[in-house]
């Protein structure tokens, strides 16, 4: 009940489904040759740390701000060198993963949305 209120994007997605949607995206991550160096053996804490701030970009609950502080995207991510191309694969990654929950079109246009403009906000490189 929204009682007119309209919901954020956290709210249409729901916990479950974003953490249904993280959990494939990094599988996809670790296979594809381009993004592999630019993550972790282990997953386990970088998966927990997206779901966080996906929670909290959305419109949910600021996890990531309670548990680890500021998001500083760009910052956090200047030690890695990322090109158009990482940003490219990664977004076709998380789209691969965003299609396959069961997700309103219009909802998965605009988190699609949301997050590609996240993805070109961290390319530092040529």
């Amino acid at each position: 009940m929204n009682n007119g209120l309209a919901q954020s994007l956290y709210q249409q997605i729901g916990a479950a489904n974003l953490r249904e949607i993280v959990q494939t995206f990094y599988p996809l991550v670790k296979a594809d040759p381009l993004l592999t160096e630019l993550f972790p053996e282990n997953l386990s804490e970088t998966m927990n740390k997206q779901e966080a701030f996906l929670t909290g970009f959305l419109g949910g609950p600021p996890l990531y701000h309670q548990t680890y502080g500021h998001p500083m995207l760009r910052g956090r991510h200047m030690r890695f060198k990322i090109t158009i191309d990482h940003a490219r694969a990664w977004f076709e990654c998380f789209s691969e993963a965003v299609n396959s929950v069961d997700l309103e079109s219009g909802v998965k246009t605009e988190l699609l949305e949301a997050v590609g403009r996240v993805a070109a906000a961290l390319v530092n490189s040529e």
